[in-house]
C-alpha cells in the first residue's frame, strides 16, 4: 500500500499545472540542502578540535549547549518546516484502512530536511569522539539519544503546528534564557548539562529519549487517527464571529472599503497574524548589524541593507503576497466592478502606514548613534517609494493560493517562485546597496545615504504612473491568476 501511495504522491507533483516551477526550486532546493549539509558536515568535523583549542572538553561544552540547539531546532521548524500531508479526503472514501494513511503521513515527516540535516553534525562528532578514544559504547548510546531528541522535536512540530503564537512564546523562552545567563541572573543550561552528559556517562539513560520518542509517536498517530474523518478532523471549525465597523474608513470610498476587508483578514487569520508577528521581529534584525558584534557585518554597506529590512518587514512579509491574501474569494472579487487601481492602493497604503510605524518603532536605535537611525529612516523611504512597487508588481506573478486558517510557511510556498519574481526582488536589496556604495565611493557615506533617499523620493512621486503600469499587468495576468488559484495541490 505504501508504494501505492508513493505513485500518487509522484503523480501528483509530475501532474500538477506547476510542474516546471516546482522542478525549478527543487533544483534550488537541492543546492540549499548541500550548503546546509556542507556547514552541518564542517561543524560535526571542526567542532571538536576548535573546542581543544579554546581549552574546552568538546562533549561537555557541546552538552552544555545543546538545550539551546533543540530549542532553535523547534523554532525553525515552527516557522518554517511545512508538515507533509497527502491529499487524505479522496482515500477516506476508499477501502484502505486509517492507521495505513496515518503511518504514511507521519513517515514522510520522517525524511524531512529538518531531520537528516543534523546527522551532518552528529554523525561526524560522533566518529571524531570514537577516535579521540572516548567510550564507544557510551557514545553510540549518546548518539542514539541525539536522534531520538530531534525527531522529538519533528513530532511534537507536528501537535503544535496549528497552534496560535507558540513560534513568539518560544523566541521568548529562549531570548529570556539567553538573556539572563548572558548578564549572568540564571543560567539553565546548569541544570540542562546534567541531563545531557547523563546521555553519556549513564548507559542506560539513552532509553529516556527513545521511549518519549514512541510514546510522542503514538499520541502522534492516535492524534489524527482519531480526527481522520471527513466531517470532523478534516472539517472547517467555525468560532463566533465579531462585527467590526471601521465605519471611519468610509471617508476614504473605494479605497477605504479595501482597508477595512484588509485589517479584518489580518485580525482574524492565522496566516496573516503570523505575517504581523514576523513583521515585528524584523524590527531586532539590526542587532546583528549595528552593534558591531559580528565583523563582517560591520561595515556602512551592509549597514543600509539592514535598514531595510528592519523598515520593511511588514512590506516583505505581508506584501509579497498580494493578491493570494484573497484567493479564497479572488474568482468572486474578479466579477465585481473592482477597479484594480483601488484595490491595489488599499495595499499599497497599508503597506506605507505599516513601514511608517516601523520605522518608528525602531527609534529604539538611537542609542547606537543618529547616524545608525537615520540609515534605516532612509531604508523606510526607499521602501515606501521603490519596493512597495516592486512587491506589488511581483505579486502578479506570484500565484500562491494562501490557506488563511493555517499558520505554516509564513515566508512563502513553492508556487511563489519563479524566475520573474526572482527578476524583479533583485532591485529591492541590490538597487539601494549598489547606490549607497557608488555614493560612498564619489564622496561619502552620507552621499550615498541621500542617493538612496532620492531613489525612493523619486519612486514616491511616479507612484501614479507606476500604479497605471502595474495595473497593466495584473489585467494581463488575471486569468492565469484565477486558474492558479482553483488549484488545490
Amino acid at each position: 500500500m505504501f508504494k501505492r501511495f508513493i505513485y500518487l504522491e509522484w503523480k501528483a507533483f509530475t501532474r500538477s499545472a506547476s510542474f516546471a516551477t516546482n522542478l525549478g526550486l527543487k533544483i534550488l532546493i537541492f543546492f540549499l540542502i548541500a550548503y546546509f549539509s556542507i556547514v552541518f558536515l564542517a561543524l560535526g568535523i571542526g567542532a571538536f578540535y576548535i573546542l581543544k583549542k579554546m581549552n574546552l572538553d568538546p562533549l561537555v561544552t557541546v552538552n552544555k549547549f545543546l538545550i539551546y540547539y533543540l530549542l532553535m531546532d523547534l523554532i525553525i521548524r515552527l516557522l518554517l518546516q511545512a508538515i507533509p500531508v497527502m491529499n487524505i479526503r479522496p482515500l477516506l472514501t476508499l477501502p484502505i484502512k486509517k492507521p495505513t494513511i496515518v503511518h504514511f503521513s507521519l513517515g514522510k515527516t520522517i525524511l524531512s530536511f529538518f531531520n537528516f540535516v543534523h546527522a551532518f553534525f552528529f554523525i561526524p562528532f560522533t566518529v571524531v569522539l570514537i577516535i579521540e578514544g572516548y567510550d564507544v559504547v557510551s557514545v553510540i548510546l549518546w548518539y542514539l539519544a541525539m536522534v531520538s531528541l530531534i525527531y522529538i522535536n519533528n513530532f511534537l512540530n507536528i501537535l503544535l503546528n496549528n497552534k496560535d503564537n507558540l513560534f513568539a512564546i518560544f523566541v521568548g523562552i529562549v531570548l529570556v534564557l539567553g538573556g539572563f545567563q548572558y548578564y549572568k541572573f540564571f543560567d539553565i543550561t546548569n541544570y540542562t548539562s546534567v541531563f545531557f552528559d547523563g546521555l553519556f556517562h549513564t548507559k542506560w539513560m539513552f532509553l529516556l529519549p527513545v521511549l518519549i520518542l514512541m510514546g510522542l509517536y503514538y499520541v502522534t498517530f492516535h492524534f489524527f487517527k482519531n480526527n481522520l474523518y471527513l466531517d470532523a478532523g478534516l472539517s472547517t471549525k467555525n468560532k463566533i464571529a465579531k462585527t467590526e465597523d471601521l465605519t471611519w474608513l468610509n471617508q476614504f470610498g473605494t479605497l477605504g472599503t479595501f482597508l477595512k476587508n484588509d485589517i479584518k483578514l489580518i485580525k482574524r487569520n492565522k496566516r496573516s497574524k503570523t505575517t504581523v508577528i514576523m513583521s515585528v521581529v524584523f524590527l531586532f534584525y539590526g542587532f546583528l548589524f549595528f552593534t558591531n558584534k559580528i565583523e563582517a557585518y560591520n561595515n556602512p554597506i551592509m549597514h543600509i541593507f539592514a535598514g531595510i529590512f528592519v523598515s520593511g518587514g511588514f512590506l516583505f512579509t505581508f506584501g509579497q503576497f498580494v493578491p493570494s491574501w484573497d484567493s479564497s474569494y479572488y474568482q468572486l472579487m474578479m466579477t465585481q466592478n473592482i477597479p484594480y487601481k483601488g484595490y491595489l492602493s488599499s495595499k499599497w497604503w497599508l503597506i506605507v502606514i505599516a513601514t511608517v510605524v516601523s520605522t518608528l518603532l525602531a527609534s529604539f536605535y538611537l542609542y547606537f548613534g543618529w547616524h545608525v537611525y537615520l540609515t534605516i529612516v532612509v531604508g523606510a523611504i526607499y521602501n515606501i517609494g521603490v519596493n512597495s512597487h516592486l512587491v506589488l508588481l511581483a505579486g502578479a506573478y506570484t500565484k500562491t493560493p494562501i490557506d488563511l486558517d493555517s499558520s505554516k510557511g509564513a515566508f512563502g510556498d513553492k508556487k511563489a517562485f519563479n524566475i520573474n519574481t526572482m527578476l524583479i526582488s533583485l532591485p529591492k536589496l541590490l538597487l539601494p546597496v549598489a547606490l549607497y556604495w557608488i555614493g560612498s565611493k564619489v564622496m561619502n557615506p552620507n552621499l550615498g545615504l541621500a542617493m538612496v533617499a532620492i531613489a525612493g523620493l523619486i519612486g514616491f512621486a511616479l507612484r501614479d504612473k507606476v500604479f497605471s503600469l502595474i495595473e497593466k499587468v495584473y489585467k494581463t495576468e488575471k486569468y492565469k491568476t484565477i486558474d492558479a488559484y482553483k488549484q488545490k495541490g
